[in-house]
């Protein structure tokens, strides 16, 4: 009793002092996200809020990790774009949603969820930071221009350069323009500056992305008084019905049986899903300042049972997403219960304050955005990974620029390939150590295996052996090695024979016998 007496005071003060100003910052963060990877996806408002509810109050619950914030995530709009037409609709992408969410539970169950613990912390703080980058290439047409086409969610970089429609697209940009626009943009990139710098540490207990917010949604009305002639449009803002609930659409399992595209959505949905969630847990962890670990096996059952629940209710697939659980890091958050409370504030303002997001302009939730997203991409934290030399710096800039031209599943899995091979690499340059020494007329070679010497070695290994001249001594020491592959043992086996023929006294210290397998 007096444990969890202990433990409900712990949470109700991390809340109190904590994890209250951390879900503010980070509904703000979340809510125009659902938004717009709602649109990007191709289906109702009602969908992505479903998902950002979902992720929030049930994914919490169950997960164990203190930071992570789970919603709708970017990566995962042009599968369920490609997904409703593939399969015939709506209905049967919620359906695809549930049954990878079913896959999740079983991956959890089955403790498959630690296959990230083999990914490259480079490769980690590549991802992190082109999160960061694409996160705030997408806000500035947002912050300048009040760019409001949906479609601009659904690229990966600067879409309005790609080759696809792109001087169509910068002919948009360019008739969207708006002083009202770059007025309340800037006004709020000023304010927020000030405000972390000056005014934070008189007003601590107010969350600078609220405060921006309101501050913003003043500036706003107060063009639209002085200056109507350039007053923000209705797309400029925040656009959430009234009645959501008439945009909810079911699964249809008429499909389940019959559908094999349904079925392979529903593993495409749960890999990338999975993926996302674990890389996320595993950066999230990270910037955690108590060094705390989340458990993957129970990560994934947690998402798996929300990602159920988000396809039943007619939701957007969720994740463990690292922009909202990056901003709640930073919002100072000590438990789930900011990522609990965040999902409450989504519900409630679905319920009852409706007309008053609607109020909030697109640009001045863009500038929060812009400032996670530079936290992310820090230049300091890229000088710091240079300084730790190439083996760092070279997988760390590759999964940038992959992540950058591609998209996050992709970018993560090419700057995995370069670690990999960077890795065989240096374990191909570093199997063994070779001292030379002249003896009169005689030659003297002494090579010492490393502690592991695996097949990858055996080229290297071969082309010295052959290079040694006749009537030399070799010694070849195996003493300090843990591990030497069959193949190079064989090597040194079928070794033994050539160095009859060219004279060359081997020794073979601590290195087993085998037999090798002559043609004949």
């Amino acid at each position: 009793m007096q444990l969890i007496s202990r433990k409900s005071k712990f949470y109700f003060l991390a809340f109190l002092k904590h994890d209250f100003k951390a879900s503010i910052t980070v509904f703000f963060v979340a809510l125009p996200l659902c938004l717009g990877i709602s649109l990007a996806s191709g289906v109702p408002v009602y969908s992505g809020l479903a998902a950002g509810i979902v992720g929030g109050i049930i994914v919490s619950l169950i997960s164990k990790s203190p930071l992570s914030v789970s919603g709708p995530a970017a990566g995962l709009t042009a599968i369920c774009a490609a997904a409703i037409h593939e399969t015939g609709g709506h209905p049967f992408l919620f359906l695809a949603i549930t049954l990878a969410g079913l896959m999740q539970i079983l991956l959890g169950i089955f403790k498959l969820g630690g296959f990230t613990s083999f990914i490259p912390s480079a490769v980690i703080k590549g991802m992190l930071a082109a999160i960061g980058i694409i996160l705030i290439s997408k806000q500035i047409p947002f912050v300048l221009f009040g760019y409001d086409k949906s479609m601009f969610w659904s690229n990966e970089l600067f879409n309005i350069i790609t080759f696809n429609h792109a001087f169509q697209n910068i002919d948009d940009i360019r008739n969207s323009f708006s002083a009202g626009i770059l007025i309340v943009s800037i006004s709020s990139i000023l304010f927020l500056i000030a405000w972390k710098r000056w005014l934070y540490k008189l007003i601590s207990f107010l969350p600078a992305s609220f405060i921006t917010v309101v501050f913003g949604v003043m500036i706003s009305i107060a063009v639209q008084y002085f200056f109507p002639s350039i007053k923000l449009l209705p797309s400029h803002f925040v656009n959430v019905p009234k009645n959501v609930f008439s945009q909810v659409r079911f699964p249809d399992f008429s499909g389940i049986m019959h559908s094999a595209a349904i079925w392979k959505n529903a593993v495409v949905i749960c890999f990338v899903a999975t993926l996302e969630t674990l890389l996320s847990i595993e950066a999230i962890d990270k910037l955690d300042a108590s060094n705390r670990i989340t458990p993957q096996n129970r990560e994934l059952i947690a998402q798996g049972v929300g990602n159920t629940i988000s396809g039943l209710i007619g939701g957007l697939p969720v994740t463990a997403v690292i922009v909202r659980s990056a901003a709640n890091a930073e919002a100072k958050a000590k438990t789930k219960l900011s990522s609990f409370s965040h999902g409450l504030w989504i519900l409630l303002v679905v319920l009852f304050a409706v007309g008053l997001v609607n109020k909030i302009p697109y640009c001045v939730l863009a500038v929060i955005l812009i400032r996670t997203g530079y936290n992310l991409a820090k230049p300091s934290m890229i000088l710091s990974v240079y300084k730790q030399g190439r083996e760092q710096f070279l997988p760390f800039i590759i999964t940038v620029i992959a992540i950058l031209i591609t998209n996050l599943l992709i970018g993560v899995l090419i700057g995995l390939a370069y670690s990999i091979y960077f890795l065989a690499k240096h374990t191909y340059r570093a199997g063994y150590t070779l001292k030379k020494t002249k003896h009169g007329h005689y030659n003297e070679f002494i090579i010492e295996l490393a502690m592991n010497v695996s097949f990858l070695n055996k080229k290297k290994l071969i082309d010295e052996l052959d290079k040694i001249p006749m009537y030399s001594v070799v010694e070849i020491i195996g003493t300090n090695s843990v591990y030497i592959d069959y193949d190079i043992l064989e090597i040194f086996q079928q070794f033994k024979s050539k160095a009859h023929l060219k004279h060359i006294e081997l020794k073979l210290i601590d290195i087993r016998e085998v037999e090798t397998i002559e043609v004949h």
